[in-house]
Formats: C-alpha cells, structure tokens, sequence
C-alpha cells in the first residue's frame, strides 16, 4: 500500500511540475524562419538550350500560349508569346517575357530598384524562397517575380502588351515557381 501512494505522490508532483514549466507566457511576435537560400551553389543560367531550367514549351504550356518565339538568349532570355484573348473573340494578345538570372545580386537591392521605378512590390515565399511581385503597369499590365536564388538573384518578368487589365503577377510567379522546382 505504501508503494501505491509514492507512485501517486510522485505522479502528482511530475504533473504539477509539467504544468508549471509549459505554462509560461512569451512575448513578442511570431516571426518566420528566415533560412539561407536553398541550395546556395545551384546554377540558374543558360544551360542546354533553356533558360531558367525550363523547356520554350514548357513556358508556352504554362502561360496557356498558341506561339512562343525566343529571339534572345544568355543572361537575360526574351520570349515573345501569343494567346487567345478571351475578351475579344478572334484577337490575340501579345505577351512579352523576360527572364534573367545574375550570379552575383541581392534580393534587397532588386527590391529597392523596383520601389524606386515606381512598381507596387508584394513580398511572397515561393517555394521555400524569399521573393517579391513587383507590378508596374507602363504599356499595359507588367509585372516580375524575383528572388534570391543560388549564389545571385533570379527574376521572370511577363508583360502584356496594351492590356492594363490583365494579371501578369500570376504568370510571372509561376513561371518563378517552376524554375526553382526544376530539376537540373
């Protein structure tokens, strides 16, 4: 009988001690994890006929384009896409897509560029990345997605031409969302 009750005198006391350590108040504010960039020796460059690790027909399939063209490629790779526009039966819209990655940048600088040129920037975690939308309608609706990516900063920039209603933040940020899923 007296084992009984010091394994309940000990139960007790272990309970109360548990209660008293877990029931502490912390103040302040949660706050994201702020990692390291994933995988900080990856390359994002031209590699293999492709730009920002994607296939031209990829972008085509993911941007729900009928034509894509790729007149420029290196650092920076220029697409040109056409696709149905819904609005206007039988008429195109014209899309303009720029991609780029610089071994050597920052994610801070890039964001205060895009602030200082007048674009209205949302920060965004993509794919475990840090990034940031920067929405800047000039001649129509334009818009880049951009992050810190290996070693420097990668950035997709979709613009549709004279068109301030459509939404290239969207397509912007999933072609970024696709380079930095790929696999090499």
């Amino acid at each position: 009988m007296r084992w009984r009750v010091k394994a309940v005198a000990i139960a007790a006391v272990t309970a109360v001690v548990t209660v008293a350590s877990c029931a502490q108040t912390i103040t302040g504010t949660a706050q994201r994890a702020n990692p390291a960039v994933p995988d900080p020796e990856r390359s994002y460059g031209y590699v293999d006929n492709r730009c920002g690790l994607l296939e031209d027909s990829s972008i085509q399939e993911m941007l729900g384009a009928q034509s894509v063209v790729r007149p420029y490629s290196g650092a920076v790779c220029q697409y040109v896409l056409e696709r149905d526009s819904s609005a206007d039966a039988g008429s195109a819209t014209m899309i303009d897509v720029v991609y780029s990655w610089f071994e050597s940048g920052n994610l801070d600088r890039e964001k205060a560029l895009a602030q200082q040129r007048g674009a209205k920037v949302t920060d965004k975690v993509i794919e475990r990345h840090e990034a940031f939308l920067a929405r800047r309608d000039t001649n129509g609706a334009g818009c880049s997605a951009t992050t810190a990516a290996g070693p420097g900063v990668l950035s997709w920039w979709v613009q549709t031409r004279g068109r301030a209603d459509a939404d290239p933040c969207k397509d912007a940020e999933k072609l970024l969302a696709a380079t930095l899923s790929s696999d090499l």
